[in-house]
């Protein structure tokens, strides 16, 4: 008996205890009713309640929670159905309001995701769908802003994770993209081909450029070098001459200065015209008018074998 009196006291401590001492996990708060009405919140750590008339109505955690939107097939503004999923992001920061604001924000959150997601895409072609990722998302998003600002949830992204267009239409892209993909392959080796007959037109050119420069500078050269070979060539002519006048001059001064002048020398010429006609078979023939100057040869012949004669 005192056994059973004593687990009874054991069970009815521990549960007073469980009652009273509340400890609450970081990054959670709890939302604490008196009597059935809003009391305070139950913030991480160890709290204090009063048995039977406190009671914590819910646990939330404030931590970014994700909600998937199921897959929606909504109509496009040229009537082309498609398949969107999305997934959205958000923190609650007004455990009260998440609360007594709405019965489920998170059934709220996808609700006006559908909703606002229709609206959206009933204004945008399908092209514009899909590339237009982006505008959506952030079309949603202000959405919700403007609903969940009284929840006390704060939507963090919107993100769109797929577009799916019928697949006649999918069939239909696929065959548009690899004709567009062949006609940019056509462009590009046509572009390729235009661009090594440019390349090419413009190395030849270039080759027959510098041919040209060298067989112009070729020319130059020889013309240059036959200019200089004809200069050398005059050059030693000139002293050639220079010279020859040189030794004739010295030998015209070397005669003067032994006593024989220009008629001297044509006595020498007259006795050594004489000696060649002397032979049998050699004559000489005498212009008539070289009769005068015969004889004043012949003068200047006594004349220098009187000369002789004294030495």
């Amino acid at each position: 008996m005192e056994w059973a009196i004593i687990v009874v006291i054991a069970v009815v401590v521990f549960v007073f205890i469980s009652l009273t001492v509340k400890i609450v996990p970081q990054q959670r708060v709890g939302v604490v009713e008196r009597l059935g009405r809003f009391h305070r919140l139950l913030t991480p750590g160890l709290n204090i309640l009063i048995p039977v008339i406190d009671h914590v109505r819910i646990y939330h955690d404030l931590r970014i929670q994700q909600a998937n939107v199921p897959p929606q097939t909504v109509i496009t503004k040229d009537n082309v159905q498609v398949q969107i999923d999305t997934i959205i992001f958000y923190q609650v920061v007004g455990p009260e309001q998440a609360t007594y604001g709405i019965s489920d924000y998170v059934y709220g959150v996808r609700n006006i995701t559908t909703a606002t997601m229709r609206q959206i895409i009933g204004k945008m072609e399908l092209d514009e769908t899909l590339s237009g990722r982006e505008k959506i998302s952030s079309d949603i998003r202000i959405a919700l802003d403007e609903a969940t600002e009284k929840w006390g949830v704060r939507i963090e992204r919107v993100e769109v994770i797929d577009i799916k267009p019928p697949l006649d239409i999918q069939d239909a892209m696929d065959k548009q993209m690899k004709a567009e993909r062949n006609k940019r392959a056509i462009v590009l080796e046509a572009e390729a081909a235009k661009q090594d007959m440019i390349l090419r037109a413009e190395g030849d050119k270039q080759s027959k450029i510098l041919k040209a420069e060298g067989d112009k500078e070729a020319r130059i050269r020889e013309a240059e070098g036959f200019r200089q070979a004809q200069e050398l060539e005059a050059l030693g002519e000139a002293k050639a001459i220079e010279a020859v006048a040189a030794a004739e001059k010295s030998r015209i001064q070397m005669l003067r200065e032994a006593g024989l002048d220009e008629q001297v020398l044509a006595y020498r010429s007259f006795e050594a015209l004489t000696e060649v006609s002397k032979g049998p078979a050699n004559k000489v023939f005498i212009p008539s008018n070289a009769i005068e100057t015969l004889g004043s040869i012949g003068a200047i012949g006594e004349m220098f074998k009187n000369k002789e004669g004294k030495k």
